[in-house]
């Protein structure tokens, strides 16, 4: 069968790839071996946040004093948070599958792997292989959970994301190896439902690609939560030989053992190239990465590649917007490029994080002359009535254009705010403008107007 496109792989970029291009008038089959969605989808974004919920809901009714409101006992129901965090993720999923109806996209189950000559070779689960062909291939084939040399995940008692997310009984203890979005987040859900957690992080700080001021926060809100944070620490082996996990460890003070039911491997994420036919077909690859260029194209003529396998942020939204790129080009649309110093990235924790853009420490190695502006939430009213006041918005500007360079988040419902930066840095706004734009009271997003006229020097709050 000849299709106009084929996208290999059904996660946030392969899947909205292919809606898109339906709706561009291709003819458009996906080929995907295991549920739709992908990882984000079934085992990543989606899944997690809903333990996250869980977990946050379960920290509401243990402090509802503080509101006024006397509460019974609570106490988690693991396999119950478990449970519903599966019914979400494969209730999303079907919605892929309706998706996929509504804009007439053909679903090819296997796993394929690229020809030369644009053909698609496709595995069923019974070991058959059907040939298909189209006049454009988009590899979208995703990543999975990275493994630290000579620490093997097993999936029992050393495991990756997925694991974390389905085991049958919660841990006592556990110990997380990477502080990143999904090693902090997995901390947090967690440590807020009653296990003992040990967060390690080689790095100077947690959540190292954020802002300094921000990392440290959330080290104090997690340490102030009965969580271990250990920072500028390697491990050096993890024996899961016996009842519980022994972990070695090198700080600064020289070796220290741990001991925990369950090692959480969170390092990243590994791409998954191999096996897709990418040598036979001559894709050229640079450090596990398909090389493409602006609009995604390989070496290759009529083959793609989008999302985790290509250069630049292992997010969702980055593949779904690379992914609507490809495609409108192929169509012959006029496109942009997309600008990968605007992509926000969010962590769910407690508090969550949201950033966008330069830090303060990266603007000034620039060459930036910066103003910085900052507005604590202990400042807001939205904030104080709602009991959360943890937290601040920060924002970086260059002080001779007045353009906005950044912005960093900690607390409650940030990740909700920052799309505001995303647009104005989009429409590159100034600093002015902000002032100038009325926001509404009392709300939490009205400290982002607030930070940025403590940065002009004009703010009445502070």
């Amino acid at each position: 069968m000849n299709y106009d496109i084929i996208v290999i792989g059904s996660g946030p970029g392969g899947y909205v790839a292919a809606i898109r291009a339906s709706q561009l008038g291709f003819k458009v089959g996906v080929v995907e071996y295991a549920e739709l969605g992908g990882i984000c989808l079934n085992w990543g974004c989606i899944p997690t946040k809903a333990l996250l919920k869980s977990a946050s809901a379960l920290q509401t009714i243990l402090h509802a004093s503080d509101y006024g409101i006397i509460a019974g006992e609570a106490k988690a129901d693991f396999p119950a948070m478990i449970k519903r965090s599966r019914e979400v993720a494969n209730a999303m999923s079907k919605g892929i599958q309706f998706l996929f109806q509504k804009n007439q996209v053909d679903t090819i189950s296997g796993k394929g792997k690229i020809k030369p000559g644009k053909t698609v070779e496709v595995t069923d689960g019974d070991g058959k292989v059907t040939a298909y062909t189209a006049n454009h291939i988009i590899l979208a084939t995703g990543a999975r959970s990275k493994e630290l040399p000579g620490i093997k995940q097993d999936g029992k008692k050393i495991i990756g994301y997925r694991e974390a997310m389905t085991l049958s009984e919660q841990p006592k203890s556990m110990i997380v190896i990477g502080s990143g979005a999904i090693g902090s987040e997995f901390a947090y859900f967690y440590q807020a439902i009653g296990t003992k957690v040990t967060l390690i992080e080689a790095l100077p700080n947690i959540v190292p690609i954020e802002d300094e001021e921000v990392s440290k926060m959330l080290e104090r809100s997690f340490k102030k939560s009965g969580m271990k944070v250990m920072t500028g620490v390697s491990v050096e082996s993890v024996d899961a030989s016996g009842k519980a996990c022994i972990v070695v460890v090198k700080t600064k003070k020289g070796e220290e053992i741990l001991e925990a039911d369950i090692v959480l491997s969170a390092v990243g994420v590994a791409t998954n190239i191999e096996g897709i036919g990418l040598e036979e077909v001559g894709v050229k690859t640079e450090k596990s990465k398909i090389i493409v260029d602006d609009f995604y194209r390989t070496n290759i003529s009529g083959y793609y590649a989008i999302g985790d396998i290509v250069k630049g942020p292992a997010l969702a939204h980055v593949a779904s917007h690379e992914g609507i790129i490809c495609v409108e080009k192929i169509a012959g649309k006029d496109v942009e490029p997309m600008d990968y110093g605007n992509i926000p990235g969010c962590t769910y924790t407690h508090p969550e994080i949201a950033s966008v853009g330069m830090t303060e420490a990266a603007a000034k190695e620039a060459g930036y002359e910066v103003l910085v502006g900052k507005f604590p939430f202990t400042a807001s009213g939205k904030a104080t009535a709602a009991g959360a006041r943890e937290g601040f918005v920060k924002v970086v500007f260059d002080a001779r254009y007045g353009e906005w360079l950044g912005a960093h988040m900690i607390g409650e419902n940030v990740t909700e705010m920052i799309a505001e930066v995303v647009a104005a840095r989009k429409l590159e706004t100034t600093g002015k403008e902000i002032i100038e734009t009325i926001h509404p009271h009392p709300t939490m997003s009205e400290a982002i107007m607030e930070a940025v006229t403590q940065a002009y020097g004009v703010c009445v709050h502070l």
